[in-house]
Order: C-alpha cells, then structure tokens, then sequence
C-alpha cells in the first residue's frame, strides 16, 4: 500500500496571479500540509489538460471542457474553480477594425463566423464556450495564450479568443471587445460559466482525496483572509500587470465560487457539459463526481 506521504505530490497550476493566489499558503507552507510534499509545476492550461489526459499528475489545474476526456481517472475537487460570473473570454480585434458597434449579438455573431480566429486551445473552456455561441464550424487556428494579441496584430488571425489578464488589458493593449462569452452565457442561463477547476487522480484513496481537499480548501481561504500578502505572492505572474490591476483579476477569479462551487457552481458545469454532448462538440454524456461526495463511500 501506498504511503502518500512518503512521496512527492506533483500539483500542477497556470503560472498566473489567481492560480499564485490560490497556493500561496501552500507554497509558503502558511498552513498544515499535514505532513504531505507537494511540487509545484506551473504551465499553461493547455499543456496541463494534455497531462491529464495521461494522467501525469496527481492533482491539476484543467480546463472544465477537458473534464469530457479525464474523468476515467480524475475526480473533480470541490474548491479552486475559476467562474466567469457575467464575464470570462472574449473575442478582440484590432481597434477600428470590428464590427459595426451598434451591431446586435446575431449580427455580431455571424460577422465572427466569417472571421479567422486565434483560440488557446481546442482543450480549453473558452474554445467550447465558442463553439457554442458561433456552432462547430468557424476558421480558426490555435494559438498560445499569451501570443494571440501578436497573432492578431501581425494578422495571423482577424480575432482573437483572450483569457486570463487579456481580459483586463485588451483596451490599453489596441484591442476592442466584439463579445463576452461569459456575458452571454449568463444573459442566457443565469448561471456563471465554468471556466477551470482542480482535479485529482482517482487511484489516490478516498481519505487521502478528502484530506488533500481540505489542505486546498484551507489554502484559497488563508489567502482571501491574508489577501495583500497573497497578492504580493502572486505579482511574479502578474504579466503585464500592476499590482491593483492583477488584485483585480484575483477578485475576478478567486472569490466564493473558488472555495466551493456550491448549487449554482455545480449546475452550471453539468449544463455546461450537456450542452456540449447535445451540440456533438463533447463524445459522451458525463457523471461528474466531486471528491466528497463519491458514490458508494
């Protein structure tokens, strides 16, 4: 039998100033580990949706759309969710070469349909939140994260597909909002849009799950207690950003939904993945399990 403790627990997280947030106790050791190590591996959530995929680590930041391939063997833990509460990504052009600004949402969304556009990844929410609003079928290619503003300005893609602090910076960067996903999302559901959560492997045991999603519990609590010194923790990924703006983008990622998902948290994945399965967009139906609330325990 496996001692959890006597090894090292790889733990991967975007290197971005709400995912810093989040482990900050953790990686400043603020709370009781409770006698478990953890490595800190920090890559994009692309690359980390692909480990999972192979099950690489023990616990990991992913997308929500990629919950459709991993949860053979991940479970979804209750707290680290990133929610778009009326807003989450969203397509840019270059300033003064989008849409008619009194354009409606149809209008809008048929002159994206037309347009070649930068996404993150196939694998991440923001890409299965557009294929919902624009259906499966529009030009795009994929594109890092953090080079899609290039990609539009040079012209390898007329729109680019932003998240993370692109959100927050598109305006200062030459950039103009054509839509919000999260916003329509919202005006049509009622519910936030699921954007990433936490997930960790299933063949940990069930106490040791619960226990590790406790210690994570504890750690996004101690820095929404301590937040200036984990806002602090968190400015070494702050890209581009000043420190009241990347607190910000804390507050816009990191807030009750992130301690737990709650009803409305929880209803918004499952509608979310529905509708993907209904559109052909996700392979099968899925039952969402959250670590604490395992079938048979």
């Amino acid at each position: 039998m496996t001692d959890w403790k006597s090894i090292t627990l790889t733990l991967g997280h975007s290197p971005d100033p709400d995912d810093a947030f989040m482990f900050y106790a953790m990686a400043e050791e603020k709370i009781d580990l409770r006698g478990y190590r953890f490595q800190h591996i920090l890559q994009d959530i692309q690359t980390l949706n692909e480990r999972a995929s192979r099950k690489e680590l023990h616990i990991t930041a992913v997308s929500i759309h990629s919950l459709a391939y991993i949860l053979k063997d991940y479970a979804l833990l209750p707290s680290g969710a990133s929610m778009g509460d009326g807003y989450g990504p969203m397509f840019i052009v270059n300033a003064g070469h989008g849409v008619d600004p009194d354009a409606d949402t149809e209008a809008r969304r048929n002159w994206l349909r037309s347009k070649k556009i930068a996404i993150p990844g196939k694998m991440t929410s923001a890409f299965l939140a557009a294929q919902l609003f624009l259906g499966a079928d529009f030009d795009y290619v994929v594109v890092p994260f953090d080079e899609i503003f290039d990609a539009v300005r040079s012209g390898v893609a007329e729109v680019g597909l932003i998240i993370h602090e692109g959100q927050l910076t598109y305006k200062r960067d030459g950039f103009e909002k054509v839509i919000d996903l999260g916003e329509q999302w919202k005006l049509r559901t009622g519910l936030p849009l699921p954007l990433g959560g936490n997930v960790i492997r299933k063949d940990i045991p069930v106490a040791v799950r619960r226990e590790l999603a406790d210690i994570l519990h504890e750690s996004i609590a101690f820095g929404l207690k301590d937040r200036a010194a984990a806002v602090t923790h968190s400015m070494s990924h702050a890209r581009g950003m000043d420190e009241p703006l990347a607190d910000e983008f804390i507050g816009m990622y990191v807030n009750d939904y992130t301690l737990d998902y709650g009803d409305s948290g929880r209803q918004a994945i499952r509608q979310f993945l529905q509708e993907g399965f209904e559109a052909g967009l996700i392979p099968q139906p899925l039952a969402l399990e959250f670590v604490g609330e395992e079938a048979g325990v």
